[in-house]
């Protein structure tokens, strides 16, 4: 039964129930482009002369696979002979239920220099989208993937000079496993040593079971319309790397869900999607759908912080070029809010931009001009949707437009379990039972509904973030810390720069230090200072770690700081003592910035210092080659900045010297659990406060 022929013969039966056309006719080129040109003529109502057909072969097929993708989802133009123009689309791109889906077998390209068949290809009006290559039971999947890999780079292989240059998506089974993968240009397409380039997907229901038996696979992916909406709805073709990514199942079971939810006006809802699994293409992704509903007046995807505005732009714009525009300030949102220009349909903005724009008080008279998009349809899409400010911004929002939609998407819910935690370090109650916990909304106070949810516990399963190896840091004496206590900050340095480097791959990563308050911080990094220029003393071979340190600085009025500050619990409460000497000692640590990477910063431009700290961490990706490592930070020393929304595949490891809980410490582990490749096989954490009891419950929950 397992032969591969067998195999193939049951599979096209089974396509065959599912309305496909088999066409054992098509077996080589000509046969193939024959029937091309049938279809093509049938679609745009048209007959091509042999020599326009020469010709517009010769237009469409493109070596380029990314450039052949994008022509196979526009409409195209094309000269006949007489003059006249023709405006012809592909395959109808209006609706892909309605094109000829057909399925042939053992294909054979036959250029001069090759043999190659193809087991079995599905051709979408007549032009071959989907190849599936099938392997005898005991043939692993990885061996037919290499083969496509092989086949692909050989010089006849058709892919570049025929109608193959249109194929879409890949899919590989020795029926007990299957799995898909998009088609793209060579430099996205290979098994290097690492494994790390062709991302390859296993198909799952809504509940993240999988699915991968060859016919259970077939019956959910391959009915005609999902694979026409596989391929023209959830397929994104990434203009600025030029690749073509296929959505992950639970990203689309997301999407669908919001856009269900809009088309029916179903209130509001939430995905729970963990840190780290592509929660931007799934709102882009949402957000773009929506575009063309017309029921909806705008669409909003609203951030919390001015570096994950920047941060989310970039990826919209990455996923297509000019979707969305940069707000420079409250102004220029006011007026995209009430242009009615297609562009402007989708905007990308900070909550503390909105909340302003719904300000009546406010000197600009924001609310009055919203005034009449009040009782129109709109739609906000919130990422990470549970910060402090949140709840007032929410009612402002729910009272100026009572028929908008709100959508949240989380990576770590609040439910009534982790609703109450202490935000504050070193503040007591006070007598009058006044307490410094705080209780936070929970996310279906808020949203109402979970929509889907892909936890951390799946995204580990899928290998699309990495596990945590968490080591408890004991201390050298024969007392155990109580949990939560702190060790002395020397102790800490110096366990710190002795694991540094088997922590990070000898320096190929870096690393996050977290610490309790602003003057922890500041302690830090002077006794780094201190015990590193020590060493260097005594041994003239000793090779510094560069540390670098960052916190916020007293608001003084400075409106940026102040918004920074709103999601910065810890630092916002210590700028209140002392003022001066924070200042003092975070001029001192830009001082010191500046003399190690030759920059100019100044505390007055703090979110320029900020940036550059950001984007020197991101560049450890750099070889040492390219990017010298006297440039590079290798530890960054943090009271609350960085620990939520900063993504770096290059950094590996957290050291914890504050105490955590619940959506907290998710997020400050998942700083370290992006994937890479086989060199980083885990997010490493060491923890300074005991604090087991803590992290077993943040996962448990």
């Amino acid at each position: 039964m397992g032969k591969e022929n067998q195999i193939e013969e049951n599979l096209i039966r089974q396509l065959t129930a599912l309305k496909y056309i088999y066409r054992p006719d098509i077996v080589d080129r000509k046969t193939l482009e024959q029937n091309f040109k049938n279809k093509f003529e049938a679609l745009n109502r048209v007959r091509l002369t042999d020599s326009e057909l020469l010709r517009l072969r010769e237009e469409i097929i493109n070596p380029d696979v990314f450039a052949a993708s994008k022509l196979l989802r526009e409409r195209q133009y094309f000269q006949r002979e007489d003059g006249t123009p023709l405006h012809y689309t592909l395959v109808n791109i209006k609706d892909w239920c309605k094109n000829d889906f057909e399925v042939i077998s053992q294909l054979r390209i036959n250029t001069e220099n090759s043999h190659q068949r193809y087991d079995i290809i599905l051709l979408i009006n007549g032009l071959p989208v989907v190849q599936i290559e099938l392997k005898k039971l005991d043939i692993s999947p990885r061996k037919a993937m290499q083969q496509i890999v092989d086949y692909k780079n050989e010089p006849g292989s058709g892919y570049g000079n025929t109608l193959l240059c249109f194929m879409q998506l890949f899919i590989v089974s020795n029926r007990s496993n299957t799995y898909y993968f998009a088609n793209n240009k060579n430099q996205h397409f290979q098994f290097n040593a690492e494994e790390q380039f062709l991302p390859i997907y296993q198909l799952a229901d809504e509940n993240n079971k999988k699915i991968t038996h060859l016919e259970s696979f077939t019956e959910k992916f391959l009915t005609k319309c999902t694979l026409g909406e596989m391929i023209s709805k959830y397929m994104v073709l990434v203009e600025s790397e030029q690749k073509l990514l296929v959505m992950r199942p639970y990203q689309i079971y997301a999407v669908k869900a919001i856009v269900d939810c809009i088309h029916q006006n179903r209130g509001n809802g939430y995905i729970w999607h963990t840190t780290g699994s592509g929660k931007t293409l799934t709102s882009f992704k949402a957000s773009t759908l929506l575009k063309d509903n017309a029921d909806i007046e705008k669409c909003l995807f609203v951030v919390d912080r001015k570096d994950l505005d920047r941060q989310t732009r970039e990826e919209f714009n990455k996923f297509q070029k000019g979707s969305v525009e940069e707000n420079t300030n409250t102004e220029t949102l006011v007026r995209r809010l009430l242009s009615t220009d297609y562009t402007d349909k989708v905007i990308v903005t900070t909550i503390q931009k909105l909340g302003l724009a719904l300000d009546g008080t406010y000197k600009k008279n924001y609310k009055e001009r919203l005034a009449p998009l009040s009782k129109k349809r709109m739609v906000f899409i919130f990422d990470e949707c549970h910060r402090s400010q949140f709840g007032d911004n929410h009612k402002a929002i729910k009272a100026f437009f009572p028929n908008a939609q709100l959508f949240g998407f989380t990576g770590t819910p609040i439910f009534d379990e982790n609703a109450t935690y202490k935000t504050i370090e070193g503040i007591k109650s006070t007598d009058d039972g006044e307490k410094s916990d705080k209780t936070l909304l929970t996310t279906r106070d808020i949203f109402q509904k979970e929509l889907h949810a892909y936890t951390i516990t799946h995204a580990i399963d899928d290998k699309n973030v990495l596990k945590f190896h968490i080591d408890y840091f004991k201390g050298k004496g024969s007392q155990n810390p109580k949990p939560g206590e702190p060790i002395a900050q020397q102790a800490v340095t110096e366990a710190i720069l002795e694991k540094h480097h088997a922590a990070t791959n000898h320096k190929k990563f870096n690393a996050v230090l977290a610490t309790a308050s602003i003057n922890n911080a500041i302690e830090y990094y002077r006794l780094f200072k201190e015990i590193q220029k020590q060493k260097q003393a005594g041994n003239p071979d000793y090779v510094p770690l560069h540390i670098a340190c960052v916190f916020s600085p007293p608001a003084d009025g400075n409106k940026d700081i102040q918004q920074i500050q709103e999601d910065l619990a810890q630092e916002k409460e210590d700028n209140k003592q002392n003022p001066e000497e924070k200042k003092a000692a975070l001029k001192e640590i830009i001082s010191d910035y500046n003399r190690q990477y030759g920059t100019n910063h100044a505390i007055s431009e703090f979110d320029l210092y900020y940036q550059d700290v950001q984007r020197r961490i991101k560049n450890q990706k750099y070889s040492n080659k390219d990017y010298p490592h006297k440039n590079k930070i290798d530890i960054t020393i943090v009271v609350d900045m960085l620990l939520t929304g900063f993504d770096s595949k290059y950094l590996n490891a957290l050291y914890v010297d504050k105490n955590l809980k619940y959506h907290g410490l998710i997020q400050a582990f998942s700083r370290t659990n992006r994937v890479l490749n086989d060199t980083k096989p885990y997010g490493n954490i060491l923890d300074f406060r005991s604090q087991q009891e803590a992290v077993n419950q943040a996962i448990a929950l």
